[in-house]
């Protein structure tokens, strides 16, 4: 796969977030800024990413994800501490 491909899946199922991935093949590295995000915990922010390319995880076109979510305030906090 590439990773526009899978930027499009993931974007398919967010509205109004900023999606970019790295890699290529199998193995991508996946951010998504979204509003979408807000009060959940970190592991159903992952949980709602993994929704969107769960059929290319099953049929192995994709092997190896991480995956990095932001709220839009988690995202300015993080560029401001120097940490994205």
């Amino acid at each position: 796969m590439k990773s526009e491909d899978v930027k499009a899946l993931v974007e398919a199922g967010f509205e109004d977030a900023d999606v970019a991935v790295e890699g290529e093949g199998d193995r991508f590295l996946i951010r998504v800024i979204s509003d979408a995000f807000e009060g959940l915990m970190p592991v159903k922010k992952q949980q709602l990413v993994y929704s969107c390319i769960n059929p290319q995880i099953a049929d192995n076109s994709i092997h190896a994800v991480s995956i990095k979510t932001f709220t839009r305030a988690e995202w300015e906090k993080a560029q401001k501490m120097g940490l994205a």
